[in-house]
């Protein structure tokens, strides 16, 4: 059965994150996600897609789901699976989630304009989404692309790699702000392991001198309410002092004192 909007092959990133090159993504990710997550608070974190990443396990909400096409493996299973078949059809309330994270699932659907949509709208104003994507403007996008002429493929085939730019201008529209980002895997596109730690020395030098030529992106946005202000509690209420009157003399001319003579 095939979702409209949902997912292509996403499926098929899986077993590509068991290869050599697959793992060598995965680590940078994860610690990447570690970072950025453990510092955002709120009660309701969501991750969508791709269960062998675990975007959330550094992040400290209370309340945290994996929301999936399919139920994922024991092994894989994070606290709570929430399962959907579409995921432009999200099954939570609009503005009730602090954080969604989106790993490598826009460069998989047939629409993933119309899932960031539904991302904006179950999100609270200020709400956070991270989103992880291949960067076509790089070593491993290059090959990739000469993969797709020769039938050999040096990433999952079905993905359609999202530039920054273009997400960037969708998040734009959708009033979400973005706040930080990071590139990374900057390796040679080798398939193995050997060789790519061998250069793991260029993610260094990459971030240093070409930052904009990783392998892999993660953005960070805020959802952003136009005519908002966010209002805390008044700690402190300050006294308003009554002024001091002071009398006022009417000015009395000179020839109001005159004496007057009998």
């Amino acid at each position: 059965m095939e979702y409209p909007s949902s997912q292509k092959s996403i499926i098929a990133l899986g077993p590509w994150l068991q290869t050599p090159t697959g793992s060598y993504m995965l680590e940078w990710e994860q610690a990447r996600l570690d970072a950025m997550t453990a510092d955002i608070f709120g009660f309701h974190a969501m991750q969508i897609g791709v269960p062998q990443i675990k975007a959330l396990q550094a992040n400290r909400m209370r309340h945290k789901w994996l929301t999936d096409s399919r139920v994922p493996d024991a092994g894989d299973a994070q606290t709570s699976v929430v399962v959907t078949h579409d995921f432009a059809e999200l099954p939570f309330a609009s503005q009730s989630l602090d954080l969604v994270v989106l790993p490598h699932v826009l460069e998989f659907a047939a629409e993933p304009h119309q899932i960031l949509r539904e991302v904006e709208r179950v999100l609270i104003p200020e709400g956070q989404v991270i989103i992880c994507g291949f960067n076509p403007a790089s070593l491993w996008g290059i090959r990739q692309t000469a993969g797709r002429m020769s039938g050999v493929h040096f990433l999952p085939q079905n993905a359609e790699f999202i530039s920054l730019l273009r997400l960037k201008d969708w998040l734009k529209l959708l009033n979400m702000e973005v706040n930080r980002g990071h590139f990374g895997c900057y390796a040679p596109p080798f398939t193995s392991s050997k060789w790519l730690h061998r250069f793991a020395f260029m993610e260094k030098a990459g971030n240093r001198w070409w930052p904009y030529f990783g392998a892999v992106y993660m953005v960070q946005a805020i959802k952003r309410v136009k005519g908002m202000h966010l209002v805390g509690p008044a700690f402190s209420k300050q006294v308003i002092k009554a002024g001091r009157g002071v009398p006022a003399t009417n000015k009395i001319h000179k020839a109001d004192h005159k004496e007057v003579e009998p």
